[in-house]
């Protein structure tokens, strides 16, 4: 540091002075501004740029070859770290930047990436271990538990690739941002605990009751992905924004209880007492009646007993859904949308400052390369080309601003502003063209290229695909009732082979029309293609299995699958391929690639609710694993404690042992992965909740509201607002786009774009003071 205010003239972050400089820090000297060095100095080679600096200041053409190489590889970092949103504020010298790329790329995230799946994935075979066929424990077979140390070694070797993960983070943004970066002090402590919680597991030969490393196994990927720490930060701000209408929600429940206590309350006539008894027997009781009728799940069972008796008392009830379900859950929802998207408006706010501040750091960096005589700062064209050509980037990306910085060849060189236009490419849709098609030179085949490229060929193979789709829902209707040996499978395997023969010379006439790269350069012909060639392929397999099929032949003894079971696959494959026709309906189309855009850029979201399943998973294991026992076996003889095992087993309808509900269960990290989603759906959610509280404790009710709260009310309403706001972009964006068009446009939406239109530029002056504050960068003005 001291080094750093000997010869650098606004101190080491010089953060007033930068608010005082003009866009590009010029210095204006009689009428015509000067163009000063602006040269990077990295803690590395400090004193070595401490005794050449005046030289670069005077003649930037003499610059070492070690210099360049330097000021080249920091401008490849900075535009790697805004393509891909991320902070630039590490270590820039050639030994860290060298580091840094590595540990970014491609295999060392994916690395990365498989050790926080290993890790997670170790709770389905751990102590209680999901590897069994069924998760009933009526009749479920013994799980394969794995010997004491096999899955502690594999999580040992996983937490030292989190500590070398760790470290290396650490090192490349230094100590002062490492005691800045409270996800990595996190990270730190989390490694620290479930290494000491190891040990103890170790020592304990694996017989311990609690292992609360499990627990926090979800941190690990929470901080793997910036996107996600943003989300949940949304998240957590959003919270207090929603409590207002969350007290008035739980004021309505309240209110309507105490109301619904008086209105059933028991009276000496017993049969009058269904409701009390069923629903209003006490106060939890009531509320928690009340709160499954706010998601409908007992509706309308809960009014029965008392609407049987007066239909009047149908008013209590209809007012309560209206007013709770209706009203003021919608206005939940609205709530967490708009403060929700507010926050993400933000946080995509800084990711796209992000982007803009490493964009001018690398024409910072470049701009030490430049002409010195000129009256402005400047990079060279030659020296961005060969940056782009070493940046990691899309190939289309690439080609796209290369072609931008050709514009700028005859000059030679490129402001600040040019500099920063070439990228604005990264924000654009990638157009792809299909290839020119075949040139034919008899007038025949020139005729017929023109016939089989025609749009009305596409709409001819719907309609074909349409009939065949409807052909085989007749047969099927028509057989719905015989068995698999009564059906007459000749008849449906003819007319498959009839329209497979049609699909063939389809497919054949449109690579004769194209050719073979222009057809495969349509996605819905690679699919249609796929197909039919996979249809192509069983029917000679049925072909030289059964060689010609009569209306006789008996498949049954044959020892490989039987004629139906072949027919059936063919059938399957012959329905999926009519999806063909989504590409060529607009709307049908948009909707199909929103929910495959839902797949690439919402995986954050996803991600987030993966971590909340395993940590109500976890908490479901350790409260109530093995709390809900089968009945005995009917050749058990009762005794006395059986008698009191059975006695809980009531049979009454709509109950967990009703219903047979005995496969949802927390004995095993699965089977509560799928209990969960169960009460996520809210459908008879109300059933677990009822049996986990009868088996355990009435305070289980907490746990299951709690998981409700979570998952069906908090994280589905914000997946929902996240595909209207992904829908409605695309379909803004589509709304003048013919058909063809949707196919050609590669629409890269991200979260990112989603917000682009409501996202405020900053200014050069902004960009400048952070670069000021640059903990590794010295910039000298």
């Amino acid at each position: 540091m001291a080094h750093r205010q000997a010869w650098s003239p606004q101190g080491p972050r010089a953060t007033d002075g930068c608010r005082t400089l003009s866009p590009g820090s010029r210095a204006v000297s009689g009428g015509r501004q000067q163009c000063y060095s602006r040269c990077p100095i990295c803690d590395h080679h400090h004193h070595q740029h401490a005794v050449t600096h005046p030289a670069v200041m005077h003649q930037l053409g003499s610059i070492e070859e070690s210099d360049r190489e330097l000021y080249t590889q920091q401008a490849v970092v900075f535009i790697e770290d805004a393509i891909q949103y991320r902070s630039i504020n590490h270590r820039v010298d050639a030994s860290s930047l060298r580091m840094y790329r590595w540990y970014y790329s491609r295999i060392c995230q994916w690395g990365l990436g498989l050790t926080i799946v290993v890790v997670l994935l170790l709770a389905f075979v751990e102590r209680p271990s999901s590897l069994s066929v069924s998760s009933d424990p009526r009749h479920r077979s013994p799980s394969w538990e794995p010997p004491c140390g096999f899955t502690e070694s594999i999580e040992m070797v996983c937490l030292l690739i989190f500590c070398l993960d760790l470290a290396v983070k650490s090192y490349l943004i230094g100590w002062e941002e490492f005691r800045k970066n409270k996800w990595l002090i996190g990270y730190s402590v989390i490694i620290s605990v479930s290494v000491i919680d190891w040990v103890l597991s170790v020592s304990m030969v694996c017989d311990e009751k609690l292992r609360v490393r499990r627990l926090l196994r979800p941190f690990f990927l929470l901080q793997n992905s910036s996107l996600m720490k943003k989300t949940l930060k949304c998240i957590k701000r959003t919270l207090p924004e929603i409590a207002s209408v969350i007290l008035l929600l739980a004021l309505h429940l309240c209110l309507f209880t105490m109301i619904g206590m008086l209105l059933f309350a028991k009276t000496e006539d017993t049969k009058k007492n269904g409701e009390w008894e069923l629903h209003f027997r006490n106060l939890p009781n009531s509320l928690t009646s009340l709160l499954v009728l706010l998601t409908t799940a007992n509706n309308p069972d809960v009014m029965i007993p008392a609407y049987s008796l007066n239909r009047g008392y149908s008013i209590f009830f209809v007012a309560f859904s209206v007013i709770g379900t209706y009203c003021l859950m919608n206005l939940l929802t609205a709530i967490i949308y708009n403060q929700f998207r507010g926050y993400l408006l933000m946080s995509v706010q800084t990711s796209i400052i992000r982007r803009r501040l490493g964009i001018r750091a690398a024409f910072q960096v470049l701009s030490c390369l430049g002409p010195g005589e000129a009256t402005e700062e400047c990079v060279h064209v030659d020296a961005v080309l060969e940056v782009m050509s070493r940046v990691k980037m899309k190939s289309y990306y690439r080609a796209a601003i290369t072609k931008e910085v050709q514009h700028y060849a005859d000059v030679g060189y490129m402001d600040c502003e040019q500099f920063r236009k070439i990228f604005d490419e990264l924000d654009k849709d990638r157009i792809k063209e299909h290839p020119p098609l075949p040139q034919y030179s008899s007038p025949v085949l020139q005729r017929l290229q023109v016939i089989f490229s025609h749009y009305y060929l596409t709409v001819l193979g719907n309609a074909v695909a349409l009939a065949n789709v409807i052909c085989i829902c007749t047969v099927l209707v028509l057989n719905s009732e015989k068995s698999t040996t009564e059906r007459d499978n000749y008849v449906l395997e003819i007319i498959n082979l009839c329209f497979i023969l049609y699909y063939l010379l389809e497919m054949s006439v449109k690579i004769f029309a194209f050719s073979w790269r222009g057809y495969l350069s349509y996605r819905n012909n690679i699919f249609d293609g796929f197909l039919t060639i996979l249809l192509l392929v069983l029917q000679i397999t049925i072909y030289i299995t059964y060689r010609h099929p009569h209306s006789q032949w008996d498949p049954s003894s044959h020892e490989v699958l039987s004629l139906w079971e072949m027919i059936r696959l063919v059938n399957m494959l012959i329905v999926f391929r009519f999806l063909r026709i989504i590409p060529d309906i607009k709307l049908m189309a948009l909707v199909a690639s929103t929910l495959l855009d839902l797949v690439k850029n919402l995986r954050a979201f996803a991600g987030i609710l993966v971590v909340v399943y395993y940590v109500f998973a976890v908490f479901g294991i350790w409260l109530f694993e093995g709390a809900i026992k089968p009945p005995p076996e009917m050749s058990v003889h009762s005794n006395s404690s059986m008698e009191n095992i059975t006695s809980n087993f009531s049979m009454e309808c709509g109950t967990y042992e009703q219903l047979g509900y005995w496969p949802n269960n927390f004995d095993d990290f699965a089977a509560s992965i799928i209990l969960l989603y169960d009460v996520m759906i809210v459908n008879n959610w109300q059933a677990f909740m009822e049996a986990y509280s009868r088996y355990t404790t009435s305070w289980a009710k907490i746990y299951f509201v709690c998981w409700w709260f979570t998952s069906s009310v908090m994280w589905v309403n914000l997946f929902v607002a996240l595909i209207l706001e992904n829908f409605i972009y695309k379909w803004d964006r589509s709304h003048k786009c013919s058909v063809t068009d949707v196919e050609r446009i590669r629409y890269e939406t991200s979260v990112q774009l989603i917000f682009k239109g409501q996202i405020q530029e900053p200014t050069e002056e902004e960009l400048l003071c952070q670069l000021h504050q640059h903990p590794h960068l010295h910039l000298h003005w």
